[in-house]
């Protein structure tokens, strides 16, 4: 039978993890859809929204993928083309490294009507979920958000830039390459600066490991923290009082925790 609904994407935002940080906007397009692509991040307990849409998964994680990019570009064209409305669900915000823009500009080539639903990112969500400040008078007037692993599978040369600056550095997809990381840190300051990382952000399985430049690596493989994380580094990660707890609880009996110079 013919489809005589008017092809459309829309591109939405799922948010960082926990299923209540998704917006209205976003839960009034998956309750339009027709069909709903979703990516690995999403939670999927806002699935139940799309009421009247075939589902389907096109996550990749790990360099393990359902669908290429490519695949799933031409995809959306052809769900769209039979069915109608196509809500492509995407972790975090769609145009923080979700590619949402690159979908918007290939589907637009087939005459496909286009919008976009923002979320809140990772980027933002999780840190704030924990008690960072991302920016705090006297102590950092900015931060980056940048990805730690580039379309060349690359750690981003951004990160050597973002070292030397007084700013809160935010690092997506970094795990893999947290001993770069780590060792521009060394070799562009004197300073052991503070830095967090948590798993699962803002989600029931949520983990975090707080420490500084000189202990993380070693945290990290104690508390087995792995993909998907935030990396957050600088001085606002010292003046979180919701962090408080996890400073104590993995520097009371280690020498790290008096070089924190924890108590203001």
């Amino acid at each position: 039978m013919k489809n005589f609904k008017k092809p459309k994407l829309t591109i939405v935002g799922a948010g960082p993890g926990d299923a209540e940080l998704i917006t209205l906007k976003a839960i009034k397009a998956l309750k339009n859809a027709d069909v709903v692509l979703y990516d690995a991040l999403v939670n999927e307990e806002l699935l139940q929204y799309a009421t009247h849409a075939e589902i389907v998964f096109v996550g990749k994680r790990s360099g393990c993928h359902a669908y290429t990019q490519d695949q799933i570009n031409d995809l959306i064209v052809s769900m769209a083309n039979r069915y109608g409305h196509v809500v492509r669900l995407k972790g975090g915000d769609p145009f923080v490294f979700g590619r949402g823009s690159e979908e918007i500009e290939y589907v637009e080539k087939f005459g496909l009507e286009t919008a976009v639903v923002p979320g809140i990112s990772s980027a933002l969500g999780v840190p704030v979920s924990s008690g960072i400040s991302l920016t705090q008078r006297h102590v950092a007037d900015s931060f980056w958000v940048i990805t730690g692993t580039t379309s060349n599978h690359e750690l981003s040369k951004d990160v050597h830039l973002a070292s030397k600056s007084a700013a809160t550095v935010l690092i997506l997809m970094g795990m893999h390459q947290l001993y770069k990381i780590v060792s521009i840190y060394k070799a562009n300051r004197a300073d052991d600066l503070p830095i967090a990382i948590i798993q699962n952000g803002t989600k029931n399985n949520e983990q975090k490991v707080v420490g500084n430049i000189s202990s993380i690596i070693d945290l990290v493989a104690q508390k087995n923290i792995a993909s998907p994380a935030i990396i957050v580094i600088g001085d606002v990660v010292r003046n979180t009082s919701k962090l408080s707890s996890y400073f104590k609880e993995y520097f009371e009996d280690e020498f790290v925790f008096q070089n924190l110079n924890l108590e203001q």
